[in-house]
């Protein structure tokens, strides 16, 4: 095989893999039943080489790199590659055996072939609101094993010759509470895959084998590319330990997450031994899931624009033993998986701080802090509801400047659903306030950002709710003297007057017509300290209500008046 391809021509076509990736994830949203998929946008979508290394992925997700990374290479091991036909589309979402990180993230992968010859492979991700499982939505605060998290997909043919299984499809949606809404987007992630195998097809009517070079090359650029920055990284040891709150009702004490980074010349080695072992709860990870993690937060602070390829892999080392939280074993529960990675992505930048200054971030609000309303409509029984929503939070702050205020950060990307859509599709609830919060960012001389506080009040009774998150006992920390941001919090107030703070992982809280459920989103961290912010940047925060006037005293000394409807700093 020639791999000696000009770095022009594997420039062009590693922006052409990219834009398949990119429309086959428009595809998807465009196509899709749920709104979680065609609004809140939880998909990715990958382009592989013959072998199962991914060469481009488009940029959705990140915790979802870990479901693509191996699935192709789980195809492999069921099915020989002279089995392997035109026409194949292959569907799996196991964690432990078929590449999957969770089981409501359902992969779909397809051959592509000019006649006879395997020239790559496409593959799409779709987050299912409901796989089945003991509670709506899949994933529940007190699980104990991935049995009771839903069904589980071994690999397995889902097209051939071009023709949908429809047998495969009816097993899923026999154990989906919502199976319409299971088989529209199942058909949705199919059809873009056809999307996908069509142009990369025309891609390689142009290059030829020029274009499976080019793949191979795109993974040993990225390669060098990455060990070439941390080249650039002092030698050293670098360390640092975060918690999680808990991991649900039967894991109830806090859980360490630690690594130690060592650098020496181009080498790294993240090296995981202290953290805590695998729990009774949904907050474990598999190996595939830390493998994505570490890929995201390298790629971030050492060289953001490396191309997203396997080749990423091969410069760094993980030690990590079996059984761990961040390497479970089976049959441990995976559901919450994307809290725990996003903990270990903070303690990957809190070690990092020290060497890649100029891109240290404070601790952010770090928890895919979800909600998960379901139920009937009295005037419409026949129709189960089941609405998931994750909640953004605070950024943390940089030496360049402050956190942004309700993004979300580290391993997920997803949209907000609008108010408008989430009441018109689930008429469970209605959004009675959405707002940033005041004085949730950690003060410094940069601020973090601001979690967020949305109110949902139940229109009918007997509406269940799941709500899974963190960040709410061990706040974002600041960096080089910043202060922490505040936690988060789930809130439940009846009709009675009674308010009741809830777990962070709580499942089948049933509400009536009229309960209010608040959830508060951490903050994040400020960076530097607080002294040395700008008097008229504090000023700007008490205008624009994100930090109180009391606070700003408390905090930074300064001292505000409001006259009528103006603001100013007091002589």
């Amino acid at each position: 095989m020639n791999r000696k391809v000009d770095a022009v021509t594997v420039e062009i076509v590693g922006n052409l893999l990219l834009s398949i990736a990119e429309e086959m994830g428009i595809a998807i949203i465009k196509s899709a039943y749920s709104t979680n998929i065609k609004e809140r946008r939880d998909i990715s979508t990958a382009v592989f080489d013959p072998e199962g290394n991914m060469v481009a992925q488009a940029e959705h997700v990140p915790m979802h790199l870990g479901s693509l990374l191996s699935i192709i290479k789980e195809v492999y091991k069921k099915y020989p590659v002279e089995q392997i036909k035109a026409g194949d589309m292959f569907i799996g979402n196991d964690p432990y055996n078929g590449g999957g990180t969770h089981l409501p993230d359902i992969t779909i992968v397809a051959p592509v072939f000019e006649k006879q010859k395997l020239v790559g492979w496409v593959a799409n991700l779709a987050h299912h609101s409901d796989v089945g499982g003991k509670v709506p939505g899949s994933t529940s605060g007190d699980a104990v094993s991935i049995y009771q998290e839903g069904i589980k997909i071994p690999i397995s043919r889902v097209c051939q010759n071009d023709r949908v299984n429809e047998e495969v499809l009816d097993f899923i949606m026999a154990n989906s509470r919502i199976p319409k809404e299971r088989y529209g987007d199942l058909n949705a992630q199919i059809a873009a895959n056809r999307v996908g195998m069509r142009r990369l097809l025309e891609a390689y009517e142009v290059y030829g084998d020029l274009l499976i070079d080019s793949m191979y090359e795109l993974q040993d650029y990225a390669e060098r590319r990455l060990r070439a920055g941390i080249a650039k990284l002092s030698d050293g040891d670098y360390e640092f330990a975060d918690y999680m709150d808990d991991a649900g009702a039967a894991s109830p004490d806090p859980i360490k997450i630690c690594v130690k980074i060592s650098i020496r010349g181009d080498v790294m080695d993240l090296d995981f031994a202290g953290t805590h072992e695998q729990v009774e709860g949904p907050i474990n990870v598999t190996y595939n899931g830390l493998l994505a993690t570490v890929f995201y937060a390298l790629k971030s602070l050492i060289d953001p624009g490396i191309p997203s390829n396997a080749g990423i892999y091969r410069a760094f080392n993980i030690i990590v033993e079996p059984g761990l939280i961040i390497n479970a074993q089976n049959p441990a529960p995976v559901g919450a998986r994307i809290d725990t990675c996003m903990r270990v992505a903070d303690v990957i930048f809190g070690a990092m701080a020290p060497a890649v200054p100029d891109r240290a971030i404070a601790g952010c609000n770090s928890s895919c802090t979800t909600a998960v309303f379901s139920g009937t409509n009295p005037n419409e029984k026949d129709h189960f509801y089941i609405y998931l929503e994750t909640i953004a939070g605070g950024a943390g702050a940089t030496e360049h400047g402050d956190g942004l205020n309700g993004v979300q950060v580290h391993m997920t990307n997803t949209s907000n659903l609008p108010i408008e859509a989430l009441e018109m599709e689930f008429p469970l609830v209605l959004v009675r306030q959405y707002s940033l919060i005041p004085d949730s960012g950690g003060a410094g001389e940069y601020r973090g950002g601001q979690g967020i506080c949305r109110e949902f009040e139940a229109r009918f009774d007997n509406i269940n709710f799941t709500g899974l998150g963190d960040r709410q006992l061990f706040a974002p920390w600041g960096l080089n003297g910043g202060e922490n941001g505040s936690g988060g919090a789930y809130y439940l107030k009846r009709t009675d007057g009674t308010t009741e703070r809830l777990p962070s992982k709580c499942s089948e809280i049933v509400i009536n017509a009229g309960d209010r459920i608040t959830i508060k989103t951490p903050g994040a961290g400020g960076y530097g300290e607080a002294k040395n912010r700008k008097p008229e940047a504090i000023l700007t925060d008490v205008i624009e209500n994100k930090v109180s006037i009391e606070r700003a005293f408390q905090l930074y000394g300064l001292k505000i008046e409001k006259i009528g409807n103006e603001y100013r700093i007091a002589e």
